[in-house]
């Protein structure tokens, strides 16, 4: 029988840090086969070897000594000293810096294409030096890279949630990867006004305010403890207008299947489940990325700028050895069909934002200088009415 070539035969995948397997589940759906998965924390390893059974995980990429003959290497590694929510230790921090091991499997390794997701904040990290680190080692290495920043909204799901995918290869052009597709951010008229999201853990300068949708979904604590968003429902009754979301809801606004880290329970709390979504790639996303993989598009060159060391990372950009480039596009590479908030959440399920919380969060809305709608403190005001109410004894 005779050998499949890489233009028939499914591309392979090894996945580095891969979490609850997001990236490995979107490329899955665009049709590839994960051979390894490399993910150190136990909870993590809980859901990946009920969820992949048949596919070999090792536990720490420290000790993994080489990686396999696969065409796509995925890292998706830990954005903990990044973000803004994290320590910001930056690039070289205890966590973010294991990203290093990838780059000494890279010297001998040769896939055709690396896929790196990550937070927002490398972009701008310690004026760009996380983002410099990457780029500069992909072109030691050899290899053309690109990035891009997106919102996991074009996928459809109602999250908004911005993180930068970064591709790269030393024989194919990742241009035509992540910048083919451009459609620009969806008209209001997609949203419904019926629900809105919001950070109750803000009010003194932010509110993660978000028509339609919750703001992006936080790891929460090491130990456990939860840190989701909470929408607000317009027209609900006081007591039922003000609530947090489900552990369920929060893995279908990700694009996994309800249930997906219920794995996770054997090795630890339930609210680390909340931890390992918030940290997890949108599915939606890494099925874009890897249909681009399968079928790359064509890139117009038309707007692009150079763009020299030194400079802000701009939202897109691309380069190799020896030149780089700015791009113009948008954080929207396609609009798929949208979920509305309400039609993902179950608000009937959904447990009302606490008194402590609701009042600590309005006493600090109303203080800041923070631009909201009447309707939305007003309805704050009635949930903590409510909550003091007492429970009537059946």
């Amino acid at each position: 029988m005779p050998n499949l070539d890489a233009t028939t035969r499914p591309l392979t995948v090894a996945g580095l840090f891969a979490g609850i397997g997001g990236v490995e589940l979107g490329l899955q759906a665009a049709g590839m086969q994960t051979k390894l998965l490399c993910e150190w924390w136990e909870p993590a390893q809980a859901v990946l070897e009920h969820r992949f059974p048949d596919t070999p995980l090792h536990d720490d990429i420290q000790t993994l000594k080489a990686l396999p003959d696969v065409d796509v290497v995925t890292a998706g590694f830990p954005c903990t000293d990044l973000s803004q929510a994290g320590r910001t230790a930056g690039i070289h921090g205890e966590a973010s810096g294991l990203v290093k091991h990838l780059f000494e499997l890279l010297e001998d390794a040769s896939p055709r294409w690396v896929v790196i997701e990550n937070v927002r904040n490398m972009l701008v990290l310690d004026r760009g030096t996380a983002m410099e680190y990457l780029v500069s080692e992909f072109e030691r290495l050899g290899y053309t890279w690109a990035y891009r920043l997106v919102d996991s909204r074009f996928t459809g799901v109602p999250q908004r949630r911005q993180r930068v995918i970064f591709v790269a290869s030393r024989t194919e052009d990742p241009r035509a990867v992540l910048f083919a597709d451009d459609a620009d951010e969806r008209p209001d008229a997609d949203y419904r006004d019926d629900a809105y999201g919001f950070y109750w853990t803000e009010g003194n300068t932010g509110l993660g305010w978000a028509q339609d949708a919750l703001p992006t979904l936080k790891g929460g604590s090491g130990l456990g403890i939860p840190s989701p968003p909470a929408f607000w429902i317009r027209d609900a009754e006081p007591g039922r207008a003000i609530l947090t979301p489900r552990i369920e809801d929060a893995e279908a606004l990700q694009g996994f299947p309800r249930g997906w880290t219920e794995p996770a329970l054997q090795k630890a709390r339930p609210g680390v489940r909340w931890k390992l979504v918030g940290n997890a790639v949108t599915v939606g996303v890494s099925q874009w990325v890897g249909q681009r993989l399968l079928h790359p598009g064509q890139y117009d060159e038309t707007g692009q700028l150079i763009l020299p060391k030194g400079m802000r990372w701009p939202t897109a950009a691309w380069g190799d050895a020896d030149e780089r480039w700015a791009v113009s596009v948008s954080l929207w590479p396609e609009r798929r069909k949208y979920q509305h908030l309400l039609d993902v959440v179950d608000a009937e399920k959904a447990a009302p934002l606490s008194l402590r919380a609701t009042t600590g969060f309005h006493g600090r809305l109303l203080k800041s200088r923070l631009r909201y709608p009447q309707a939305f403190s007003d309805a704050l005001k009635l949930h903590a009415e409510r909550m003091l109410e007492p429970v009537p004894v059946p």
